[in-house]
């Protein structure tokens, strides 16, 4: 005879624990030991293994959840995977299920259904592996660094299967069955994990699935959640708050199957109060262990029933919120959504209705928690609303945080330009602008704010900024909206104001700026903005039209002195010069942003080595299928105060193509007045140099000789700097200027390039001609090459050279190309060689 199974009975009814025996005493296959409590149960349990136990719920002050908790401790005689069978008296089937999975029960069967206790226990025994409380999880990650982290945290709580690809993830999932999948979906892995997110969801709809993100934009994470995934987590993040996210996840699926069918039960037993009483009580015992709150509402929308996890929840004890309506626990503005959405239920609206509020916790502070509510109408025609609510508090406040960032500036708080484009359209539609209704558009920008950022640098120009921002909030009322556009230009839509008082309240903002003393250190010093003024009517409400008024209204002020605050006329719009050139401004800045530029190459000319020294960048802009010549545009762009994008885009052109191409021996970039004393300059030639591996030997710099004048202490500072770099330099339309020629001297350049206004006419003018001599004479006593431009001809080409001018450039020795035809402009150049030589 095969030896029998000891298997334990855990129940405090002797009836029912006769029951079990008499049916189990049949098999013949069982050793039976009783216990009526869970201690006499546990005493047995730490002396002897056994080989099953079958328990009951209420047990003893250890009640049946946390005697199978024990148990699966391990710290006790019979193993911790020892199979346990749950035998409430009454139940509701998932949620007994549910709970008993996250306490390790093997199977759940009601006291009524014994008489299949045999067939259960069989497949119990059959069936049985290793088991504990933990969930089965995939994770889907390719980075070993993060696998380790990911899989400390989460260890206790679940059995981690771990795949690198999609293909093993896919593989895995097909084989064994997962109650959530964490997958990367960080921006490289995104498109990725898409697609094995829709497989999966195609396979089983109800699929738990946390996904990784680093993404900070607000629809990026409302789109994953309507794709499908249950929740999301952003990098970076606590580690415990993935191991609580995916805990949610997991178990979340269950819950909602929980709640519709208590909701049933609830329904089908309301016609008998006692039953309801034993099923309340069931479930309160059952309830008691989950962190969803349950609720029941009558039809005035106050509590009837509530679980435990209410009061840690909101702080507020369970007996004290009985009968109280539940509106009284949300916030003031949440009042009324909860209320109206009750009243919508009751009044015929959808059955089953999901919101999120705010409710107020008993020690003060506000809750984010999703509210999910369920119609049930008895035969009676009664009807009653039972509802879940889950604390959503940390989701909701990474969401609003994500919202927040999408629409503000980050520096000064204000709202940005994306928030600014949205509210302006919208108030530009027609039902907010009828023929009595005005608005108002104020466009402001910081007058000299370059000088700040320049000589004290871009750290305290950002400290101005905040100030400034703080000023506007002061000296505008909250009701209208203040945003930052960009640099250092402010807009304020002025809602329900006509143009009298919108003129008003921007001449109080120019009065506060300009009295504002801003403090760096030990210095204090003032700045003024400049305001353009367009109105909002019925009869101008075209957002791109108002804007561009603003903007016109802007510079006009400007021009005017600065400072003041100017008002768009319709004599404004007559300036059709000053309309075109902002216009052509801002499409030439937009072409700069998206590096809509070619660079053509013009070699330079050694006359002593008869060969090509390097070459000069030169700046083409492609707007509409055309090529533009800087001459065409420089002067819009110095108007917008934007010529170091230009430059921006230069630099790093050129120092790729230095890179890509060797013919391209050494290149020199002209840089603009407003760049050159730029903080931003030298970072951004280092960066660049860096990231393309390219000798700063092989790149010269030119400034004019105006542009270096205007500030000698700065300027030779700044060649310093690239000098120490290993870049040359060099001073361009030397002669224009032409105030001394000892601040030469000054100025640590390698390269002074003759103005080809003198070397144009200088065989027909011996004024040029002496000033060409004269330029190239003390360029070279001060250990410096000088280069002339304009070499238009063979004359001027020999005069020059007979000179003993060092460089050369002009038509003559070769036109300007792109860098696809380099090498065969240097061929032409070789093959003519002996031409140059005579």
């Amino acid at each position: 005879m095969a030896e029998q199974l000891k298997l334990l009975i855990l129940n405090a009814s002797s009836a029912e624990r006769r029951a079990i025996c008499s049916t189990l005493h049949k098999l013949d296959v069982f050793s039976i030991i009783e216990a009526q409590d869970s201690q006499e149960a546990l005493k047995t349990l730490k002396q002897h293994p056994v080989d099953i136990i079958i328990t009951g719920l209420d047990v003893g002050k250890i009640d049946g959840w946390r005697f199978s908790r024990m148990v699966r401790s391990g710290l006790l005689k019979t193993p911790k995977n020892t199979p346990i069978l749950l035998m409430p008296p009454t139940y509701c089937e998932r949620i007994a299920e549910t709970t008993a999975r996250s306490y390790g029960i093997d199977a759940v069967l009601p006291f009524e259904n014994q008489d299949t206790l045999p067939q259960v226990l069989a497949n119990i025994l059959s069936t049985h592996l290793e088991k504990s409380s933990r969930l089965n999880l995939l994770l889907l990650e390719p980075h070993e660094n993060k696998v380790n982290d990911i899989c400390e945290e989460l260890k206790l709580n679940f059995a981690i299967t771990h795949v690198t690809s999609c293909k093993d993830a896919l593989d895995q999932y097909n084989q064994q069955k997962f109650s959530i999948v964490l997958l990367d979906a960080t921006e490289d892995r995104a498109e990725a994990s898409s697609l094995l997110v829709e497989h999966i969801l195609q396979h089983n709809p109800k699929q738990a699935i946390v996904t990784i993100i680093d993404n900070a934009d607000a629809d990026y994470a409302e789109q994953l959640l309507l794709s499908g995934v249950t929740d999301f987590i952003r990098i970076p993040y606590e580690p415990s708050f993935l191991n609580k996210i995916c805990d949610h996840a997991a178990r979340r699926e269950d819950f909602m199957v929980s709640y519709a069918e208590f909701a049933q039960k609830v329904e089908q037993l309301s016609l008998s109060e006692v039953s309801y009483k034993e099923l309340l009580s069931a479930h309160q015992r059952i309830l008691l262990h989950l962190n969803t709150v349950v609720l029941e509402l009558d039809q005035l929308g106050k509590i009837r029933f509530i679980n435990p996890a209410w009061e840690t929840l909101s702080g507020f004890g369970v007996k004290s919120s009985l009968h109280q309506k539940i509106t009284k626990f949300c916030t003031d503005e949440c009042q009324q959504k909860l209320q109206s959405t009750i009243d919508d239920i009751l009044d015929g609206g959808e059955n089953h209705q999901q919101i999120e509020i705010k409710l107020q916790h008993k020690k003060g502070g506000q809750i984010w928690v999703e509210c999910r509510l369920q119609l049930i109408i008895n035969s009676s025609n009664n009807a009653t609303i039972t509802a879940t609510i889950d604390n959503i508090h940390e989701r909701k406040q990474a969401e609003l945080q994500l919202r927040h960032l999408a629409l503000h500036d980050p520096l000064t708080g204000l709202h940005n330009r994306y928030h600014f484009d949205q509210e302006l359209s919208r108030i530009c539609k027609p039902k907010h602008t009828h023929s009595n209704i005005e608005h108002a558009l104020i466009y402001i920008d910081l007058d000299h704010f370059k000088i700040i950022n320049d000589s004290q640098g871009h750290h305290q120009g950002d400290l101005v900024l905040k100030e400034v921002a703080q000023l506007f909030i002061e000296n505008i009322s909250h009701e209208h909206l203040v945003c930052r556009i960009g640099g250092d230009e402010f807009a304020v839509i002025l809602t329900n104001m006509n143009l009298l008082e919108a003129h008003l309240v921007a001449e109080g903002v120019c009065s506060a700026i300009e009295k504002h003393a801003f403090k760096s250190e030990d210095q204090v010093y003032t700045i003024s903005c400049s305001i353009g003024l367009a109105q909002i009517t019925s009869k101008n409400c075209d957002p791109n039209e108002c804007l561009k008024q603003a903007d016109i209204a802007l510079y006009i002020a400007k021009n005017l002195g600065r400072n003041l605050v100017h008002c768009y006329s319709k004599e404004d719009a007559q300036n059709n010069t000053l309309q075109a050139g902002l216009e052509w401004g801002h499409e030439i800045r937009q072409a700069l942003k998206q590096n809509n530029i070619e660079l053509h190459y013009q070699p330079i000319w050694d006359f002593k080595e008869c060969k090509v020294a390097y070459f000069e960048a030169l700046l083409r802009l492609k707007l509409n299928g055309k090529l533009i010549s800087p001459d065409q545009f420089i002067p819009s762009l110095e108007m917008l105060n934007d010529t170091f994008l230009m430059d921006q885009c230069v630099i790093r052109n050129a120092i790729a193509c230095v890179a890509k191409h060797p013919e391209l021996n050494q290149v020199a970039i002209n840089l603009s007045a407003q760049s050159f004393l730029d903080e931003r300059l030298l970072p951004l030639i280092e960066s660049n140099l860096e990231k393309y591996n390219v000798p700063p030997s092989r790149i010269i710099f030119e400034i004019t000789e105006s542009a270096s004048l205007n500030n000698l202490k700065a300027t030779r500072k700044m060649i310093e700097k690239l000098n120490s770099l290993g870049c040359h330099f060099s001073i361009d339309d030397f002669g224009t200027g032409f105030s001394t020629f000892t601040y030469l001297k000054q100025l640590p350049a390698q390269h002074v390039k003759i103005d080809g206004s003198f070397v144009r006419d200088m065989l027909n003018d011996p004024i040029d001609l002496a000033l060409v001599k004269a330029i190239n004479d003390i360029s070279r006593s001060l250990d410096k090459r000088s280069v002339a431009e304009y070499v238009e001809n063979k004359e001027i080409f020999y005069a020059l050279k007979e000179i003993g001018v060092d460089f050369g450039q002009g038509y003559f020795i070769a036109r300007p190309v792109p860098v696809e035809k380099v090498k065969d402009e240097l061929e032409k150049i070789l093959n003519n060689k002996n031409f140059y030589q005579q």
